[in-house]
C-alpha cells in the first residue's frame, strides 16, 4: 500500500538535528578530514579575534582522552542576555548561522562568515565545554551533542571563578557515533598551524600534544610572515630569484603576494583568504595569474625576447619553478561550500589583478635582471612544453594507444556511471577470481601487471608509453592532467568508485602507492571528488576445529591477535593468504567484493601542500629526506612479519 504524501510526511530538523542528519554537508565527510575540519573551526574563530586586533596568543591542545582543547585571549565570547532570553555565548554555540559576522562591525575580515562553525563542532561532539573569561569573570557552559548541559540562572552561564584575563577556551570530543574514526591526525593539525602563524606576523599559536606515545610542545611564530613561508617552501632547491614580496590595501581588501623562481621544473603556487587555505584556488589566484601573465609577456617582447611572429608564453609557461604564496584579507567573501576551499568574489579578483600589475610593474622596471630571469624560466618551459606536446600528440595519435591495451579488461553491462565501480587488481590470477565473482551488472575488473610506472620519477612521454598507464587513462575515460594543459574532464569518468584490490602485503602496498602517485598527479579530481578507494582484503581465515564453531575472515594482525587472546590455538586452524589469487571467487566476493560486506577506505587528501611535499620525497629521485623521513615514523609503519 503506497504511502500518503501530505504534511503529516515533512519532517523538520529543529537546531543543530540538520548537522548531525548530515555532517557532510557542513565539514566535507565523516573521514579524517572532516575530524580534523572541527579543530580548523575553533582555531579560525579565534585567528578572527586577532584579525580584530584582540587576540595575540592562540593555545592548541590535543588532550590525552582525545579531545581538543583550543584557547585564546581574544575579548571571550559575548555572555550578556541575547533578545532570545539566553545568554549570547548560548545562541552562538547552539544556532546555526548565528554569529558577530554578518553585519561587518564586529569583525571586518574573517574566515567564519557563515556563523555555523562552532555550532557545528559543537553538534558533532560527545561533550563540549566553553569557558568564557571576560568581566572580571569566568563565564562556564557545557553540551553534549550539541544540548545544552550547564543549567543557566536567568538566562546567563554559571559563573565559577574570577580573572583578570580575557578570552575564550574550548574544549570538544568528537562523537564516535558519527565519525570513523576519533584520533586527530597531527602532521595535518600542525602543518595547518604553521601555516596560519606565517599569515600572520604577529600571532603566536602553542601547540601541545598530551596523547601518550605522541607527546610534543611546539610555539609558531613567524615575525617575516608569508616571505618565511616561502623560505620554508624552497628550502634546498636552487634559486634563480631572490623571494619577490609585496602588499597593498585597495577597496578595503588586502593583498600579499611573495614568491620566488627555484631550479625545479614545476609551479608551486599557494592561496589564502582571511587565513583560510583556498585549496581548489579561486578568484584571487586566477587575478594574479592573468596579471603575471600578461606583465610576462609584455616585457618580453619589450626586451626583444619574443619577436612578432612568436606565440605568447603561457600561462604555466611564466610560472614554471615559480613557488608563490597569494593571500588576500577581504571583507566580504563568497566561498564555494561550507568548508572554504575555493574563493568565487569577482571583485578580490580584480583587486588582486590591479595590485599585482602595479606593485610588479614597479618592481621589474628598476630589476631588468629579475625579469629576464623569469623570462629565462618561461623560454626554458616553452621548449619543453613544445616538445612533450609533440610527443604527446605522436603517443595518443598511435594506434596501441586505443581503447584497453592490454585486453584484460573485463567490462560491466551497466553504462550508469554512478553505479558502476571498476576493481584495479593485481595479475590474471586475481583478475580471474574477482571476474567470477563479482555483480557482472555494475562490478569491472581491470588487472594490472605488477607494480607500474613511478609517475614522480618519470618524463610525461614515459608515461604515455606505459601499457598500464595507457589502459586506465583510456578505461576511466575523463582523460588525464598534466603541468602544460588539462585534458581531463570528470564528467566523463566511467566510474564512480574506482577501487584498488592488492595483496595484503608489502608488495600490494607499493602497487598501491604507485597508483596513488599517479592519480595524484595526473588525476586529482579523482581524489578530490572522492571516487578512489583501497579495498581491505583479509589476512587470515580462522576455521574452529569443533562442528559448532563458525570460520572467520581476520583483515590484519592485530585482529589475529584478538582472537588468539580468546581462543585456544589448538582449538582452529590458521590459513594465510598471500594473495588474492588465493580466494576462489565466492571468497573474494564474500569478503572485498560484496559492498553489504566489504570494507572499502576512501582516499583523501586534507592538506595539499603536505600531500604534494610527502609525495615528492617518497617518490622522487633525492635519497636522503626518504630515508630521514622513514627514520622518523618507523614507529607507526605496520610491519608484514
Amino acid at each position: 500500500m503506497t504511502k500518503n504524501y501530505n504534511a503529516d510526511s515533512i519532517t523538520v530538523l529543529e537546531g543543530l538535528e540538520p548537522v548531525r542528519t548530515r555532517p557532510g554537508m557542513y565539514i566535507g565527510g565523516v573521514g579524517q578530514k572532516g575530524l580534523n575540519h572541527l579543530v580548523y573551526e575553533i582555531v579560525d574563530n579565534a585567528v578572527d579575534e586577532h584579525l580584530a586586533g584582540f587576540c595575540k596568543n592562540i593555545y592548541v591542545t590535543l588532550e590525552a582522552d582525545g579531545s581538543c582543547t583550543v584557547k585564546d585571549d581574544g575579548r571571550g565570547l559575548p555572555v550578556d542576555l541575547h533578545k532570545k532570553g539566553v545568554s549570547a555565548e548560548r545562541v552562538i554555540m547552539s544556532t546555526l548561522h548565528a554569529g558577530g559576522k554578518f553585519d561587518g562591525q564586529v569583525y571586518k575580515t574573517s574566515g567564519g562568515l557563515h556563523g555555523v562553525g562552532s555550532s557545528v563542532v559543537n553538534a558533532l561532539s560527545k561533550r563540549m565545554t566553553v569557558k568564557v573569561s571576560r568581566d572580571g569573570a569566568v563565564h562556564y557552559d557545557e553540551y553534549s551533542k550539541g544540548k545544552p548541559v550547564a543549567k543557566l540562572e536567568k538566562g546567563l552561564l554559571p559563573v565559577i571563578g574570577k580573572t583578570k584575563s580575557t578570552g575564550t577556551e574550548i574544549n570538544f570530543l568528537p562523537d564516535d557515533s558519527i565519525f570513523e574514526k576519533t584520533v586527530f591526525k597531527e602532521e595535518w593539525i600542525k602543518s595547518r598551524l604553521h601555516e596560519t602563524a606565517y599569515l600572520n606576523p604577529e600571532l603566536t599559536i602553542y601547540y601541545e600534544d598530551k596523547r601518550k606515545g605522541s607527546e610534543e610542545s611546539i610555539v609558531y611564530h613567524e615575525p617575516e610572515g608569508i616571505k618565511a613561508y616561502i623560505g620554508e617552501l624552497t628550502k634546498g632547491r636552487g634559486k634563480i630569484t631572490e623571494p619577490i614580496w609585496f602588499k597593498d590595501v585597495m577597496e578595503n581588501t588586502e593583498v600579499e603576494v611573495c614568491f620566488q623562481f627555484v631550479d625545479a621544473f614545476e609551479e608551486n603556487l599557494h592561496g589564502f583568504c582571511n587565513n583560510i587555505f583556498t585549496q581548489e584556488g579561486g578568484t584571487h589566484i586566477v587575478g594574479f595569474k592573468s596579471k603575471f601573465t600578461q606583465l610576462i609577456n609584455s616585457y618580453a617582447r619589450q626586451l626583444g625576447i619574443l619577436k612578432d611572429k612568436d606565440e605568447n608564453f603561457t600561462g604555466a609557461d611564466t610560472r614554471n619553478g615559480m613557488t608563490c604564496v597569494v593571500a588576500v584579507k577581504y571583507p566580504d567573501p563568497i566561498f564555494e561550500g561550507q568548508t572554504k576551499t575555493k574563493l568565487a568574489s569577482a571583485e578580490a579578483g580584480k583587486i588582486v589583478s590591479a595590485v599585482t600589475g602595479e606593485k610588479l610593474e614597479y618592481f621589474f622596471d628598476r630589476n631588468v635582471d629579475v625579469i629576464k630571469a623569469i623570462i629565462g624560466c618561461a623560454e626554458k618551459s616553452a621548449k619543453i612544453r613544445k616538445q612533450e606536446e609533440k610527443a604527446k600528440t605522436n603517443m595518443l595519435s598511435k594506434s596501441k594507444f586505443s581503447f584497453d591495451s592490454n585486453g584484460k579488461l573485463i567490462a560491466c553491462s551497466s553504462k550508469d556511471p554512478e553505479k558502476c565501480e571498476i576493481f584495479i587488481v593485481e595479475g590474471n590470477s586475481a583478475g580471474g577470481s574477482a571476474g567470477n565473482g563479482r555483480d557482472n551488472r555494475y562490478q569491472a575488473i581491470l588487472p594490472i601487471r605488477g607494480k607500474i610506472l613511478n609517475v614522480e620519477k618519470a618524463s610525461i612521454d614515459k608515461v604515455l608509453a606505459n601499457a598500464e598507464i595507457k589502459t586506465m587513462i583510456n578505461t576511466f575515460g575523463c582523460g588525464f592532467s598534466e603541468g602544460y594543459g588539462n585534458d581531463f574532464d570528470i564528467s566523463k569518468l566511467k566510474y564512480n568508485k574506482i577501487i584498488l584490490m592488492t595483496d595484503a602485503d608489502v608488495d600490494g602496498s607499493h602497487i598501491d602507492t604507485l597508483l596513488l602517485t599517479f592519480f595524484y598527479r595526473f588525476m586529482p579530481e579523482l581524489i578530490y571528488n572522492g571516487h578512489v578507494y583501497v579495498s581491505m582484503p583479509p589476512l587470515y581465515l580462522v576455521t574452529p576445529k569443533s562442528k559448532r564453531g563458525e570460520a572467520r575472515y581476520l583483515y590484519d594482525d592485530r585482529e589475529l591477535a584478538r582472537y588468539t587472546k580468546d581462543h585456544n590455538p589448538s582449538g582452529f586452524d590458521l590459513k594465510r593468504f598471500k594473495g588474492l589469487g588465493e580466494m576462489d571467487a565466492s571468497e573474494l566476493w564474500e569478503t572485498t567484493m560484496n559492498p553489504e560486506n566489504r570494507v572499502l577506505k576512501r582516499v583523501e587528501i586534507e592538506d595539499a601542500r603536505l600531500a604534494s611535499e610527502v609525495t615528492e620525497m617518497l617518490m622522487g629521485s633525492d635519497v636522503a629526506p626518504r630515508r630521514s623521513f622513514i627514520y622518523e615514523h618507523a614507529d607507526e609503519a605496520e610491519l608484514d612479519l
